[in-house]
């Protein structure tokens, strides 16, 4: 499965959608290997940070260097884990901790206001200024019950984010 130049057994094929816990059906998969074969231009079995910018909507993302965090180097498996919290089958906890990584971006285990502000920074470039980007984000966190002097861990995520009928999906083109 390491190398691209390979086809998919259909052990192969198990092993992914386990790993992926079933987010995607096994020819969603296979959809998703002719792509991981079109990114990974050398053929040495990995994705790197560059052929993931080669995706231009990717590469538009205003998140696209903090995903490139988590993505850089992965193979087919992790590849489609990754992806696999877009997925309509994918379970709110799954999503919620995707989410978490891309606010965690020192990878401690916990979310400061700093953090938050940067992503909301990241999401809004120069179309709002630092002040009331602070604002909003105090005042998110105050309705949530939380200050600006709050460390946030996953079950934090988990409280706030838990009951919002979360939606991130895209679709898996199969041929």
């Amino acid at each position: 499965m390491g190398n691209t130049s390979s086809m998919l057994t259909q052990y192969d094929i198990e092993e992914v959608q386990q790993h992926c816990n079933n987010a995607f059906s096994q020819q969603e998969i296979l959809s998703l290997y002719d792509r991981f074969c079109q990114l990974d231009r050398n053929g040495g079995g990995f994705i790197s940070a560059e052929e993931f910018l080669s995706v231009p909507e990717f590469a538009v993302n205003p998140l696209s260097q903090r995903l490139l965090r988590m993505l850089d180097g992965l193979n087919f498996k992790e590849f489609v884990a990754f992806l696999s919290a877009f997925s309509p089958r994918a379970t709110l906890q799954h999503k919620i901790e995707f989410i978490f990584k891309v606010y965690d971006s020192d990878g401690n285990g916990k979310v400061t206001f700093n953090d938050m502000l940067d992503v909301l920074h990241d999401l809004t470039g120069q179309f709002i200024s630092e002040q009331p980007r602070e604002q909003v984000l105090t005042q998110v966190l105050e309705e949530a019950g939380y200050t600006k002097e709050s460390l946030l861990v996953m079950s934090d995520f988990v409280k706030i984010l838990g009951s919002s009928g979360l939606k991130m999906e895209v679709e898996v083109p199969v041929d």
